[in-house]
């Protein structure tokens, strides 16, 4: 009896005569509220570091039109009649052409539809031509273009209309230069045509190949006019982040979803080979020939103002002044009426006319008399970020922590479900759920769990909340009406509220490994005595939990860095 008193005042002795009993609540807050301000701090610092300021100035900027009426008009000194839409019957043609990309040496068989007017005769006895370009996605030439196609042919023109070549690229990856030589080679397809006059033959061009046009007017001199519908006249960062940010703003995101935008147009893709981001189409002949520039009112996605401007800039620049700009009203992206996901929508009232009349004219080579600029007032709400940029060292910084985010999530994930197996074998053999099946201790197993649903649900709720948003400006782009912004905006300060909650949580769970640790007399050891006790559990007895706790952690601190580098703990 002597001796067991003896031996556990020494053992007493040895853990530095350290409290027994377990701390009082108020003792927990107090340790763990530090662990909550550090851990707070790292993560409001990463925010703010990750953070890409942006100048939306100036806002609300307007280029008043000079008529509300769109019509094209032109002298016609001699009287003679001028085709009109609907002057002829359409024949439609269909061919296939093999286009090659000139980087790779890929090939690709492309369909092709050429619609001709039946019975006309231009100049000398032929007949100007018109090359549709597509704009983003992937478009097939017997479903695209064919409302406008018939216009045109129907006021005397050749068509043609091929797929959109894309080789073995992407949305991400086009090859531009090599799409400019496929729209070149429809062209020269034209131009092979008997009755085809190859030096009167334009583009009409939407969207994403406006930036594609640009190299097809530095390779064929010969192209004479072009018909820009919604035209992207900055580089794909500048146009593509001033559309997001743009749209994030309409629906009534909040500021903390829109601060997304400034990081994901910030990234460096160049390193990882993508050069599309900053490719230059700010070249000398883009729009060095007569131009016709339409807009829709409803746009959501254009810079109309700076585009229009910058436009007449360049074309002046070329020597050129020959720009007609019209801006429809309620027509949308693609001058369209209506929301699109109900389909069978129509183009702008008086749009197909205008345009025809305008390639009529100029293909005969008449004076314009009506004004250049004519329609809705054209209006941009915000200044495109021009001063954007890619930023290498964030950008491969996002990339390893998402990666790794990803990967420990996995393992972490796979943990658990073994874990759940172990708990399921151990309630066969034991018939009862109550005990330690993985070995855990002071019941950080329970609070583990817990920790790892509600981090999962956080993120959940943060891609939710980001769906959200992204469905909202897909129905604006549509052609829909705002929805009310209710969920869109208050969804972040929730996220935000519920991410703090988890990072105190934690703070809570490393506190209650130092309460053990001290409890257990582990804080006053030094040196040899700390290495020999130390070995005595304190989270699990067994490997397996202790792996699982630690990689559980990583993976919920990745979580939080990755909330961190989105702007999340930004308040």
């Amino acid at each position: 009896m002597h001796d067991g008193a003896t031996a556990k005042q020494a053992s007493t002795s040895r853990r530095g005569d350290a409290p027994q009993e377990p701390w009082t609540p108020r003792r927990r807050v107090l340790t763990s509220l530090p662990i909550f301000i550090m851990l707070l701090g790292l993560l409001v610092t990463v925010s703010n570091l990750s953070n890409i300021p942006w100048d939306n100035e100036p806002t609300g900027q307007t280029l008043e039109s000079l008529s509300a009426d769109t019509s094209v008009t032109f002298e016609n000194p001699t009287g003679e009649p001028l085709p009109k839409r609907g002057d002829y019957e359409v024949e439609v043609r269909e061919d296939d052409m093999t286009v090659t990309r000139a980087s790779t040496g890929e090939t690709e068989s492309l369909h092709v539809v050429v619609r001709m007017p039946k019975g006309a005769e231009g100049t000398g006895g032929k007949i100007p031509g018109v090359v549709f370009m597509h704009g983003a996605g992937y478009g097939l030439a017997k479903d695209w273009f064919v409302d406008v196609g018939d216009d045109l042919a129907s006021a005397g023109f050749a068509t043609i209309a091929i797929d959109k070549p894309v080789w073995s690229t992407n949305d991400v990856t086009r090859d531009y230069p090599a799409s400019a030589d496929a729209y070149e080679q429809a062209a020269e397809y034209l131009r092979a045509l008997p009755n085809v006059d190859g030096d009167r033959i334009g583009i009409y061009a939407t969207s994403e190949s406006t930036w594609i046009s640009a190299f097809l007017l530095e390779k064929d001199p010969r192209i004479a006019f072009q018909i820009l519908v919604s035209p992207m006249v900055h580089t794909p960062r500048h146009s593509l982040g001033f559309l997001a940010a743009q749209d994030f703003a309409l629906v009534g995101a909040n500021p903390g979803y829109q601060s997304i935008v400034r990081r994901v147009f910030s990234a460096d893709l160049g390193a990882f080979g993508l050069t599309n981001f900053d490719i230059d189409t700010d070249l000398p002949r883009a729009y060095a020939i007569p131009t016709f520039v339409a807009y829709g009112s409803k746009d959501v996605m254009t810079a109309q103002v700076e585009g229009a401007e910058r436009i007449f800039d360049r074309a002046h620049a070329a020597g050129n002044w020959d720009v007609t700009v019209r801006d429809y009203p309620v027509g949308n992206h693609v001058l369209r009426i209506g929301d699109e996901e109900d389909g069978d929508t129509k183009l702008a009232d008086h749009f197909e006319d205008d345009m025809v009349d305008w390639a009529v004219g100029k293909t005969r080579g008449l004076t314009q008399t009506d004004v250049r600029v004519a329609g809705a007032d054209i209006y941009q709400s915000i200044a495109v970020p021009q001063d954007l940029y890619g930023h290498r060292t964030l950008t491969f910084y996002m990339v390893i922590l998402h990666v790794a985010a990803v990967t420990l999530l996995l393992a972490a994930g796979l943990l658990w479900l073994a874990a759940l197996v172990r708990r399921l074998v151990y309630l066969r053999r034991h018939r009862r759920w109550r005990g330690s099946a993985l070995g855990f201790l002071h019941g950080f197993g329970n609070v583990l769990a817990v920790l790892f649903l509600t981090t999962l649900a956080v993120l959940y709720l943060f891609g939710s909340g980001l769906a959200q948003v992204v469905m909202e400006i897909v129905s604006l782009v549509w052609g829909a009406a705002p929805a009310s912004p209710d969920i869109v905006y208050w969804s972040w300060p929730v996220i935000q509220f519920v991410c703090t909650a988890v990072v105190w949580a934690w703070a809570r769970v490393f506190a209650r490994l130092i309460e053990v640790a001290q409890v257990r007399g582990y804080t006053r050891m030094k040196g040899r005595e700390l290495m020999r006790h130390v070995r005595e559990p304190i989270i699990a007895t067994t490997r397996f939990a202790r792996v699982l706790f630690w990689v559980t952690a990583a993976a919920m601190l990745c979580v939080l860095l990755v909330f961190a580098f989105w702007g999340m703990f930004i308040y």
